[in-house]
């Protein structure tokens, strides 16, 4: 059956983003202008990947944009989760310091939850603490994890209503698929888990309002499978032929889709963006003299 061709929004997330840092430096503005520090993020990277060592430069650099001062701990790939728990216990000790975040991937010998569980709730601005992960799960204030928050930024400023909806989730990971269905979930969507042994995954998504994609497999997401009018959100990046390509097949997607963030400028600014909001967050929850 043929439908009318949708005139789909392709989601600029790098001007949504930059929106919004607007409104952070605004705040930070108001603390520092009655002569309080500014709010402070530690980045911890272990080892020397070029993608991680390029992530944490765009973060200084939109931590600089906002007004948050930005301090960096690096350790060697061979340091051991010995020494990567003693660098995150020094960092969580510090008063100045109000977020710690750990790059990741990390070694091999090092473990992600162990060092997840070395921040403290409060400045675990990732939103990976077994705590923060439990309150999200119970509903309760604290810190989220940044791609979920930015994904339901977007489809807030978007207008894209959700209570009733019905929308599926591509993926379970603990930083992108668990967590945004639970903040769906509490937006009021009936929401569907969909993952690599879902049966007749095209069929899941037909029936979708809104499509969050977050599962790493290059162009899953067929046109065919949108239904009419449904938002579409690609939270995945995989290199495919030397080139980089989202979950989502978006030139099928355009004309039925009524919004879809392309795989470059979509999610990823507003993840960046969500990490300065938690940190800026943490700040305020417990602010300096």
């Amino acid at each position: 059956m043929s439908h009318a061709r949708i005139e789909t929004v392709v989601v600029d997330g790098l001007a949504l983003a930059n929106q919004l840092r607007d409104e952070i430096a605004a705040r930070v503005a108001r603390h520092t202008s009655v002569g309080r520090r500014p709010p402070c993020l530690a980045v911890v990277l272990v080892g020397d990947d070029p993608a991680s060592a390029s992530y944490i430069k765009g973060k200084r650099r939109a931590c600089a944009r906002v007004g948050i001062h930005s301090v960096e701990r690096r350790l060697t790939a061979h340091a051991g989760e010995r020494a990567v728990l003693d660098a995150v216990a020094a960092l969580d000790r510090d008063a100045s310091i109000d977020g710690i975040l750990v790059q990741l991937p990390l070694p091999k010998d090092v473990r992600p939850n162990a060092v997840a569980e070395a921040i403290s709730p409060e400045k675990d601005v990732d939103g990976l603490h077994p705590m923060n992960a439990g309150r999200l799960l119970l509903g309760e204030p604290g810190l989220r994890p940044c791609t979920p928050l930015g994904i339901m930024e977007i489809l807030a400023r978007e207008r894209v209503a959700l209570k009733g909806a019905h929308a599926v989730v591509i993926g379970r990971s603990a930083i992108v698929g668990k967590p945004v269905s639970l903040l769906l979930q509490q937006a009021h969507a009936t929401v569907t888990m969909c993952h690599s042994r879902s049966r007749d995954l095209a069929a899941l998504c037909r029936m979708a309002d809104v499509i969050v994609a977050a599962v790493g497999v290059p162009r899953l997401v067929k046109g065919d499978w949108v239904k009419p009018g449904a938002a579409v959100i690609d939270v995945g990046v995989t290199e495919q032929d030397d080139v980089l390509v989202g979950d989502v097949d978006t030139e099928s997607v355009l004309g039925r889709a009524r919004l879809v963030t392309p795989h470059r400028r979509g999610v990823g600014p507003m993840t960046i963006t969500m990490l300065l909001r938690n940190t800026l967050a943490a700040y305020e929850a417990h602010p300096p003299a």
